[in-house]
């Protein structure tokens, strides 16, 4: 499939199956985020594979929003290892980190996964449950799976801003 068709596709999947998930699709995943172009190629983010059963239990028990997924990637990044705007001091590292949290998320939807892109969980206790992630703030949770046979988008997937509200011509 094309680009369009792709980003045509793609939906926040709410409703998972209980088909698992082969480790090679996870590692075609994270090949894909690693491919993802950040600030001065520093690549601040970092990709947690929840794998272990005690990992995957940490993140259930951190938001309700698993979906059934039995896959999990957690992304984040650390501030110090990016890129800063002299101009304004402004930093990419977030910025690099949802670069390439998208590119993950679209690989997701290439591969004939499915995902949505959670944001509500509870990451300071998520870190506290794995330690191994401290010092990174975390932007995204990816829950992994096949879709369900009777997903589908929500009412609001289709709602998109008109051209002139997004756009100004200058």
């Amino acid at each position: 499939m094309n680009f369009q068709e792709l980003i045509k596709e793609r939906y926040s999947c709410r409703k998972l199956s209980e088909r698992k998930v082969d480790d090679a699709l996870v590692e075609q995943l994270i090949e894909a985020a690693n491919l993802a172009p950040t600030a001065v190629n520093r690549q601040p983010f970092k990709i947690f594979w929840m794998k272990s059963e005690a990992a995957k239990e940490a993140v259930r028990a951190t938001t309700r929003y698993t979906f059934g997924a039995d896959t999990f990637l957690v992304v984040g990044y650390r501030e110090s290892e990016g890129w800063t705007r002299s101009f304004d001091n402004h930093s990419f590292a977030e910025t690099d980190a949802a670069i390439a949290a998208t590119h993950l998320m679209l690989a997701i939807t290439d591969l004939g996964l499915a995902t949505t892109w959670v944001g509500y969980f509870d990451a300071p206790r998520l870190q506290t449950l794995c330690p191994e992630m401290a010092g990174y703030e975390l932007i995204a949770l990816f829950p992994v799976g096949y879709a369900a046979e009777d997903a589908e988008p929500s009412s609001r997937h289709a709602v998109r801003k008109q051209r002139g509200e997004m756009v100004e011509e200058l």
